[in-house]
């Protein structure tokens, strides 16, 4: 995955586990999960509110219980607070054709909690590996979100088809663009390949 530059380090520090526009006013902002998304829009601009960076996703993994542990980092390049930020994770691989599976029920994914000392695991009601990261609810420009996050896939992931994998963070926001309130994300992951043993 191509790294980005990040534009400052910033004291709002979220140890833990993927836009574009400023935020629309709190008097409009409307409930995240009725509004539309952004690029339902089609603008057919690019935006790049968040800049996202990380490091130590490994180019592949071994299947078993040895964990390989990142970091990554969102940062507000605009120069407008983001409002109704909401940080997430994710462990997965994309699927191109019928008869593959996705890797995520087969993996593990932990964020650093640095107010328990302790990794907490993240897992969706399917059996996903990913979820939500507490972390600031506005991000200021120049101001970062930090994550920590481990992984692992399990020996159990059937490797008769190869996996498009990948791990990472997203950001999500309220965004306000041809006025219309919409929500915009960006996501900063990174690939890898599992490997028997």
């Amino acid at each position: 995955m191509k790294l980005r530059r990040a534009l400052s380090v910033s004291a709002a520090t979220v140890a833990l586990l993927p836009l574009a526009m400023a935020a629309a006013p709190a008097a409009q902002a409307a409930p995240a999960a009725k509004l539309p998304k952004c690029s339902d829009l089609d603008t057919g601009e690019q935006h790049h509110t968040l800049v996202g960076r990380s490091f130590g996703i490994p180019n592949s993994i071994a299947l078993g219980t040895q964990w390989a542990t990142y970091t990554a980092t969102l940062t507000n390049a605009s120069t407008k607070e983001l409002k109704s930020f909401e940080l997430s994770a994710e462990l997965g691989s994309y699927v191109y054709n019928e008869g593959e599976r996705d890797l995520s029920p087969y993996g593990d994914l932990q964020y650093w909690d640095t107010s328990q000392h302790a990794w907490k695991t993240l897992r969706q009601a399917d059996g996903k590996a990913g979820g939500t990261i507490p972390g600031p609810t506005t991000l200021k420009p120049r101001e970062s979100v930090h994550a920590q996050l481990r992984f692992r896939v399990s020996k159990d992931l059937p490797m008769d088809h190869a996996y498009d994998a990948f791990t990472g963070i997203t950001g999500a926001f309220t965004d306000r663009y041809r006025d219309t309130d919409c929500t915009a994300q960006v996501d900063e992951v990174g690939a890898f390949s599992p490997r028997a043993g």
